[in-house]
């Protein structure tokens, strides 16, 4: 619609074949982890040219997609050593308990840094034990789409991770590297491994591997 009304537009993605299976008519495929479309934390020059390349592709009459000439690698050997919340209510499941424990960290790095992880949610923070509670229950054998999984079980999960990783930042008061809040998420948290045991559930069940989960939440142990 904009391009038929004469706007020249652009689309930034950090998934390969989603951006050129997109054919937007302009496209810059930035070699970056999800989550950082402009690629380096608090680096102004690095942000402002993958932004002046991106506008650069604004030029171009005809459809294009094209790589940007940098890319950021995962530095696996980086772990984010975050304190996780006591235990509070006894009767709760201890993944719910522990989310519920973060949410003071969470609501203090909205109110610092904005919503960041809010793109695209489907979730916002009032709705996060809930729906923690419907994985533990396909983690305990209810089949996936009667547990009351508030969307697509990726999108959720990603949301729940959002939630997390917000939460983790306030604690230890930096930006960590990429992909460490969410092997934290993953490795060291209650929901990470209820959201595994769930995935596994949903897999076993016969759902073929959807490609959300390798985008948007990959639990595979080798990410």
């Amino acid at each position: 619609m904009f391009e038929a009304a004469g706007i020249a537009t652009v689309a930034i993605g950090s998934i390969r074949e989603q951006l050129y299976g997109m054919a937007p008519p302009r496209g810059l495929f930035c070699d970056f982890p999800l989550g950082r479309p402009l690629g380096v934390p608090n680096d102004a020059a690095f942000q402002h040219r993958v932004l002046t390349r991106a506008f650069g592709l604004l030029e171009s009459e005809e459809p294009t997609v094209q790589d940007f000439e940098e890319s950021i690698e995962d530095t696996a050997s980086e772990v984010l050593v975050c304190p996780l919340p006591a235990r509070h209510d006894p009767d709760a499941h201890p993944a719910v308990d522990e989310a519920r424990g973060l949410r003071a960290a969470y609501d203090r790095a909205v109110a610092k840094y904005g919503n960041l992880a809010g793109a695209a949610r489907l979730l916002d923070a009032d709705a996060v034990p809930a729906a923690i509670e419907s994985f533990v229950r396909v983690a305990e054998g209810v089949p996936w789409k009667e547990a009351g999984i508030p969307g697509v079980p990726a999108r959720v999960s990603h949301d729940i991770r959002g939630y997390y990783e917000m939460a983790a930042m306030e604690i230890v008061d930096h930006t960590p590297a990429a992909w460490t809040g969410y092997r934290w998420f993953r490795d060291k948290t209650q929901t990470g491994a209820v959201i595994k045991a769930a995935q596994k559930a949903i897999r076993e069940s016969g759902v073929k591997n959807d490609a959300l989960w390798r985008f948007l939440l990959p639990l595979d142990a080798t990410m």
